[in-house]
């Protein structure tokens, strides 16, 4: 690793921020072609097409959202970050709590799970 490449932290700490502009394109290359994204309440997604259409999927009537990482913590290429995320979504507005698990392969994600209530999200935002 030369002195230009991020940290396993930092990458996550971009990736966190990059949630903001809600930049498909942008998200999508944090990604390694064969990551798998799992939050916890439903089927993880795998490969990047697949992680790509779920998270349109999801975030299709999201109008602004800002990830706060709370506290971080890594070893190795594994990172720990729990966080607040802030949507605002089809006029309702949610915080909530998550912690997400990233496995990095160099700079990309080779593994996400967050781990959350689903239950505070569809009474939030579907409901």
């Amino acid at each position: 690793m030369d002195s230009m490449s991020r940290t396993p932290e930092q990458v996550v700490r971009d990736f966190c921020a990059a949630w903001s502009r809600l930049d498909i394109d942008e998200l999508m290359t944090y990604f390694a072609d064969d990551a798998v994204y799992h939050n916890m309440p439903t089927e993880p997604l795998k490969g990047r097409d697949v992680i790509r259409a779920g998270i349109q999927q999801f975030t299709a009537n999201w109008e602004h959202t800002e990830w706060e990482i709370v506290e971080i913590a890594s070893n190795g290429n594994v990172v720990f970050a729990e966080r607040v995320d802030r949507i605002d979504a089809g006029g309702r507005h949610l915080d909530l709590p998550v912690t997400g698990v990233f496995v990095l392969e160099g700079e990309q994600i080779k593994e996400w799970r967050d781990y959350f209530d689903i239950g505070t999200y569809m009474r939030a935002l579907v409901e």
